[in-house]
């Protein structure tokens, strides 16, 4: 985080400038290692520890101490040890666990550190920040500095960049090509078939009692109504060919909606000439 929490809760402390007393501590120690070879250091507010203490990938880092208003012992709201990089200024806070005899006592490992602070080729610094609610005055003091020794059988420990929200690159649409019509010998074969049903169609027109010799009355009675009707069916499979063929269907919509009205009326008055017919008993 960017927003430094020693200052927050030295902030937060110092609410009351006129105030007289302060927190600080004293018995404070730090030690680092296994029982065999642990270090030990010392410290108080005027004097840090002056070596930085190694923290190796399976030791743990213990900081006890008492913590104090003015001169007597007492349990602030507020206690945290903060370890920072000095370059990004990245921090973790790490609380105390603090007794009401202001006994406190806290415990680090390099688990228990971010990425980011892991990845560090400089010193950590490690602050003590005491703060509470009220009077009384915070502190935040520097106590000692912390030098990670990695696992040298380990890969050094990296991070991934967090998700920002911000421009992205230019999108370039890549659009599918427009739809081809099937191979020509497809459609040869299917327009072959259709065609072979016309005679069909006039075989089975004769058959049934089809009779040719009134079609000269019936363009004698209704010229229009028969050539219209009959040159909308056509034209209907005309613009069918060209929807297949070369219009979309933008294109076809409008002129089949001609061609369709065209039929309906021309098919009305061409039919009814037909049913004149057929009541006068002519088959």
């Amino acid at each position: 985080m960017r927003v430094s929490i020693a200052s927050t809760v030295v902030a937060l402390a110092g609410a009351a400038q006129a105030a007289a007393s302060a927190w600080t501590f004293a018995d404070a120690s730090v030690s680092v290692g296994k029982a065999s070879d642990k270090v030990t250091e010392k410290f108080t507010d005027a004097n840090r520890v002056k070596k930085a203490l190694a923290l190796g990938h399976q030791d743990t880092l213990r900081v006890s101490l008492t913590t104090k208003e003015d001169s007597a012992a007492k349990r602030p709201h507020q206690a945290f040890l903060v370890v920072k990089e000095a370059v990004s200024g990245l921090e973790a806070p790490f609380p105390l666990t603090v007794k009401e005899s202001g006994k406190a006592m806290v415990q680090i490992s390099q688990k228990d550190l971010p990425i980011q602070l892991l990845a560090s080729t400089s010193p950590l610094e490690a602050s003590l920040v005491l703060g509470s609610t009220g009077s009384t005055k915070g502190s935040v003091t520097t106590v000692f500095d912390i030098e990670i020794k990695t696992d040298p059988s380990h890969a050094a420990p990296s991070s991934v960049a967090p998700l920002r929200y911000g421009k992205l690159d230019e999108i370039h649409h890549i659009f599918r090509a427009d739809p081809q019509n099937p191979p020509k010998l497809v459609s040869l074969v299917f327009a072959l078939a259709v065609l072979a049903t016309v005679p069909a169609l006039f075989i089975g027109w004769i058959a049934l009692g089809g009779n040719l010799c009134h079609a000269k009355k019936a363009m004698s009675n209704a010229p229009l109504s028969h050539a219209l009707f009959f040159g909308s069916v056509v034209a209907m499979e005309g613009v069918f060919f060209l929807y297949y063929s070369a219009w979309n269907l933008f294109q076809t919509l409008p002129v089949m909606g001609i061609v369709g009205a065209i039929a309906v009326f021309s098919g009305t008055k061409a039919l009814g000439e037909v049913q004149g017919r057929r009541l006068a008993g002519e088959r």
